[in-house]
């Protein structure tokens, strides 16, 4: 076998991913459900890969934990354009006398559904079709029940998606036409959840593990491939939108996964980014800095009940993932910052202004986060950060004709 999966609770091994789903999907040993995929690869063999020009992020198909090319399952996703927005940093000079390079990274170009779920979603499709899975739980707010609703019906799997009340119609639409089984909770996202969880277990179904799956978390590790590819660095600063987290656990972990062939690759300095109406990981992390983050401090956050926000894909409450992601960002020496949702529409103008370029609420999120950053102090002269545009606006009809509206 070309991987094998490490309990990261006790270090049991699980040879494959049949064995994993064999065992539910936790250690056979411990019961616990998080677990890293480790390859028996030669990382120095990726300086060759990166001078390619990929298709997909199958690109990196030796260091992915697929056994057989023929199941692969893709819409030419993750690699994506890493572009210079110049605009950005003029206005970091002008505005701040910060000399910057402001690179991003276009996940709304994604061939799939425009997202950063699509990488996952293609992972999961294939890992599902090599394995003969053929039905499959998940619960979302959004782009992950879109991308998988989609990729998995291209893989024959029968997908039950289970979402908030709080959905966007669009979303349910898109969800809809691709004949997967969607239901719609009365309740917000942590309804949704456990929703999803008593169907599996009525069924006797595989559900998605959630932003620690090691499905998701190999294939958006990747980025860390793209940025090394694209830039011939990883960058500096790592600006994100985050609702549960796997996009910084996937680049912690790929930076620790070549880390011994690339020495010099170093975890970027985090800022997550969350709107002030569902913003339980940045009260958190306020209340852990306050406290001079105490021992245990990522144990201790706040939960949203029925989050009232109009950005429904950040629509997590409770952020169980905060005591994984909070140790990684105070690792990173980065932050969380708090964007007011108010005014996603005006930031979302300029980069259509500037780019022609149409964000998705989250992505609006993000975008707006940088600028939040800049004004509190957490970029730093001669710095390249990176920007992730999550996704663009084809699923949010209204916000795109706010944004248009002169």
């Amino acid at each position: 076998m070309k991987y094998e999966l490490v309990c990261q609770k006790c270090g049991a091994k699980i040879s494959s991913f049949k064995e994993w789903f064999d065992h539910d999907q936790v250690c056979p040993k411990c019961g616990s459900n998080y677990v890293e995929v480790h390859y028996n690869a030669n990382y120095h063999q990726l300086s060759e890969l990166f001078k390619g020009h990929p298709a997909s992020f199958w690109h990196y198909f030796d260091f992915l934990p697929l056994e057989d090319k023929a199941n692969i399952i893709t819409c030419n996703e993750g690699a994506i354009p890493i572009e210079e927005w110049d605009f950005l940093e003029r206005f970091a000079q002008e505005k701040y006398g910060i000399n910057c390079k402001v690179m991003v990274y276009r996940n709304d170009l994604n061939g799939g559904t425009n997202t950063f779920k699509d990488v996952a979603a293609a992972m999961g499709a294939a890992i599902m079709k090599e394995n003969g899975i053929k039905e499959y739980c998940i619960a979302s707010t959004g782009n992950t029940a879109t991308a998988f609703s989609k990729y998995l019906s291209l893989a024959g799997v029968r997908l039950n998606v289970f979402v908030p009340n709080c959905v966007c119609h669009d979303t349910v639409e898109e969800i809809r036409s691709y004949g997967q089984n969607l239901v719609i909770s009365e309740g917000d996202y942590g309804a949704a959840k456990k929703e999803a969880a008593d169907y599996k277990k009525a069924h006797g179904l595989l559900i998605s593990g959630g932003n620690i799956d090691p499905i998701r978390v190999e294939a958006k590790k990747t980025m860390v491939f793209e940025f090394l590819r694209q830039m011939g660095k990883m960058p500096d600063v790592y600006v994100q939108a985050v609702s549960g987290g796997t996009g910084p656990i996937a680049v912690d972990k790929g930076v620790r996964e070549i880390k011994d062939a690339f020495p010099e690759t170093q975890l970027p300095r985090m800022i997550l980014v969350q709107q002030d109406t569902c913003d339980p990981m940045v009260q958190g992390w306020e209340n852990a800095e306050k406290a001079g983050f105490p021992e245990g401090y990522e144990k201790n956050f706040p939960s949203i009940a029925n989050p009232q926000t109009k950005v429904s894909i950040l629509s997590t409450g409770t952020p169980g993932m905060f005591p994984i992601v909070a140790p990684i960002v105070r690792k990173s020496g980065g932050g969380f910052v708090r964007v007011k949702e108010a005014e996603l529409v005006d930031y979302a103008k300029i980069a259509k202004r500037e780019r022609n370029v149409m964000l998705g609420p989250a992505a609006a999120v993000c975008f707006a986060g940088f600028y939040q950053a800049l004004a509190e102090g957490k970029i730093k002269d001669g710095e390249t950060v990176l920007i992730n545009t999550g996704e663009g606006a084809a699923r949010a009809k209204d916000f795109a004709a706010a944004v248009e509206k002169a």
